[in-house]
């Protein structure tokens, strides 16, 4: 694999510009320019219908993750199956809905669709680099419908480093075991009317996996980003912002789909069979948004996003789940062969796909009073277009004596030789209506229409067309929601709307989108210094739809399209509690927790019979926990400990019908992370993190091949210049 050199310098080679993180519900005239937040800070959250959750940047400091998976497991109502060890292709749920690549939530980074291709094919293969985002948004319930298209589970916004207001800079360097080296670097300035901002986010690592007679499976991912802006001066008549992001990055790592044996994974969880040396991603991802923002008075501003995503990916990799099966089962001849002992032909796939996507999304938000009634009115507008082609061929091997010989190349079958298209166009209404001092309602309207096209390839060039797929769908969504302030501390809210999900491309004419009527209500408490949250949520689903992939098989066993799990029933219950306690000689002890508890099954027989009344959602834990503490000298240094829970999950719809086996689920897991740093000076700081304290490993996935382990114990250190 091609190694490169950590280079602040090469960030000149990119150009972008982007908004700062700003208050989606402002009321300053300033404010009123700043599009890319969905939440703008923790105090608007208190005002929203549904539950809302802000990861700051000092919250992702504290343990200096690059890990997704950890940067979010503190958010009640989302479920993480981890894959990789390093987050690089994440499978997040929101509330139920299915977290298999993450392709249910409404991803978004700086406030734009930014999964590959949204609607087409929305398991989001690509994701944006964590190690250089600034803040994490979670937003569920009714506010929701402001940004879908999947309205089912939340949304989720990832806002990359702001421009600074003055002239600033920042390089962090740190090292670990594994061969674990990262850089992450960026400068910026100001004037009154521009801005700008250059930064570099790099990744390698050996890897914790070890390959029978392959070394170890690396990674390589190089990311850059470059953003600059300009505006009016303060006394404009209409105060004006133009912003630009370039972003562009790339990865090869050598991950594969295939796990172990159970047995195998007791004797040593971070094996990897030889037959899977050659697996490796590369993949290349650039992006382009352009922000416009105008107030065309104190009340009234109109906000224009553009942007263009284009992402190439060749995921070389084997699938073997079968011997995986037989072995565990007690087949020797599979063992034989996956202990490369015996001699196999197999092939292996490149699962080469082009996404691109692009759209354009206006939205103007107006203040006014109706009487004494005051609102707080957003209109928007999304074009949307997007598509992924796949031209897939499969290189033949043979293992012999425990080497890996290539034979030949076969040509892609019509199913691997295809190109799926979506058009979509979505309107929305959110009014924040202030009925009285202490009542606030949001009434909520969302349009989506939706219309894809999948064409097959007969012949490798494509002159020979072979079937074809279309399908149109729209639907109206409504949702309201009330909050309540009982009293300066103490505030009620309800909500409910209308869950949507579009079934991707490769669906057949007819099939319908995945519709839900969700419902929440609960409590929130305020007091300074301690916060809680308790919000019960209950999804009733007339349709339930799978999208199929080589990551998250359907239950027919399909690798593509879509699968209607019928009706179904989603409960369950979110809780959280944040404060401070402050200790004599100026010490601080920050305090932490949530909880999600989770129950859903599906209520009606399917049409083929499949799947009957009373079978559980697969990859769904029951419990999901985390309690962070820390103890800070308010000084010089500061201590962080975070620990979660994860409850085991089944790993089809079956599972629950009767004896099942061992192999049906994952197993629960406890995982602590811990870090330390000291400030050497008010510019420089230095930090020592250990994720998995205890080294516990579990089978956190068997999907699609075999049993995989979470990240054993990894200590690193690292130093950030600030100047």
């Amino acid at each position: 694999m091609r190694r490169f050199t950590l280079n602040p310098l090469s960030l000149a080679l990119f150009t972008t510009l982007t908004t700062t993180a700003g208050g989606a519900f402002a009321e300053e005239k300033t404010e009123l320019l700043e599009t890319v937040s969905v939440l703008g800070s923790s105090e608007h959250t208190e005002k929203l219908p549904g539950s809302a959750h802000l990861v700051s940047a000092g919250e992702l400091e504290k343990f200096e993750f690059v890990d997704i998976n950890r940067m979010l497991r503190t958010v009640p109502g989302v479920y993480l199956r981890e894959e990789d060890g390093y987050g690089l292709r994440p499978n997040i749920g929101i509330r139920g809905a299915d977290g298999g690549r993450s392709g249910k939530i409404s991803l978004m980074e700086d406030g734009v669709l930014i999964a590959p291709a949204p609607y087409a094919a929305p398991s989001a293969y690509y994701f944006p680099t964590a190690g250089r985002l600034n803040q994490i948004e979670v937003l569920k319930g009714p506010a929701t419908l402001k940004y879908g298209p999947f309205t089912v589970g939340g949304a989720v916004n990832m806002l990359s480093t702001p421009i600074p207001g003055v002239s600033e800079g920042s390089v962090q360097l740190e090292t670990g075991q594994y061969g674990e080296n990262r850089l992450h670097a960026y400068y910026g300035d100001s004037t009154e009317t521009t801005g700008w901002l250059l930064e570099t986010h790099q990744q390698q690592a050996d890897g914790f996996r070890d390959i029978d007679r392959g070394g170890s499976a690396d990674i390589a991912k190089e990311d850059y980003l470059v953003k600059g802006r300009l505006k009016s001066v303060a006394d404009a008549t209409y105060a004006q912002q133009l912003d630009i992001k370039l972003q562009y990055s790339e990865e090869e790592s050598g991950m594969s789909y295939l796990g172990l044996t159970d047995a195998d994974f007791a004797s040593d969880p971070n094996r990897r069979y030889g037959i899977s040396a050659l697996d490796e991603m590369q993949n290349r991802h650039s992006g382009l948004q352009l922000n416009h923002s105008i107030a065309l008075s104190d009340s009234f501003s109109l906000n224009t996003q553009a942007y263009y995503n284009k992402f190439k990916r060749d995921w070389f990799k084997v699938g073997l789940g079968d011997l995986i099966d037989d072995a565990n089962s007690g087949d020797a001849t599979a063992q034989a062969v996956l202990d490369g002992e015996a001699d196999y032909d197999f092939g292996i796939k490149h699962n080469n796909r082009k996404y691109e996507s692009r759209g354009v999304q206006v939205s103007a938000d107006w203040q006014l009073a109706t009487g004494d009634i005051e609102h707080d009115l957003e209109i928007g507008l999304r074009r949307h277009w997007d598509e992924v082609d796949r031209f897939q061929p499969t290189e033949e091997y043979s293992q012999i004596d425990g080497a890996l010989l290539f034979q030949e190349v076969r040509d892609p079958s019509a199913s691997n030789n295809r190109v799926e298209e979506a058009d979509a166009n979505s309107f929305f209404v959110y009014d924040q209506i202030q009925l009285a001092e202490q009542l606030a309602l949001t009434a909520t309207l969302r349009y989506e229409d939706v219309d894809t096209t999948q064409q097959r390839y007969n012949s490798i060039d494509r002159s020979e067309e072979g079937s074809s797929r279309s399908n149109s769908l729209s639907e109206w969504l409504p949702g309201l929601g009330l909050v309540y302030e009982v009293n300066s501390e103490w505030a009620l809210l309800a909500g409910v709307h209308r869950g949507f999900a579009p079934p991707g491309a490769g669906s057949d004419s007819g099939v319908g989108a995945e519709l839900s009527t969700n419902y929440e209500w609960g409590a929130r408490y305020n007091r300074g210094d301690l916060r809680a949250e308790v919000i019960a949520f209950y999804s009733d689903y007339e349709n339930t739809v799978q999208n199929c992939s080589i990551a998250v098989p359907c239950p027919d066993e399909a690798e593509s399209g879509s699968y209607q799990l019928g009706e179904s029933e989603i409960r369950g219950l979110e809780a959280s509690l944040g404060t401070q306690w402050q200790l004599a000689g100026g010490w601080f002890v920050p305090l932490a927790a949530s909880y999600t508890w989770t129950e859903a099954e599906i209520t009606r027989d399917s049409d083929g019979g499949d799947l009957l009344a009373g079978d559980n959602f697969a990859y769904l834990p029951e419990n999901v926990f985390a309690l962070t503490a820390g103890l800070d000298s308010g000084a010089a240094w500061r201590v962080n400990l975070t620990a979660a829970f994860q409850d085991e999950m089944c790993v089809d719809n079956r599972c629950n019908r009767g004896a099942g086996d061992r192999f049906d689920h994952t197993e629960s897991l406890w995982v602590v992370d811990a870090a330390a740093h000291y400030d050497f000076s008010a510019d420089l700081t230095g930090y020592l993190k250990v994720d998995n304290l205890l080294d516990e490993q579990a089978i956190i996935n068997r999907a699609p091949d075999g049993a995989r382990a979470n990240r054993p114990r990894t200590a690193s250190v690292g130093v950030r210049f600030i100047f």
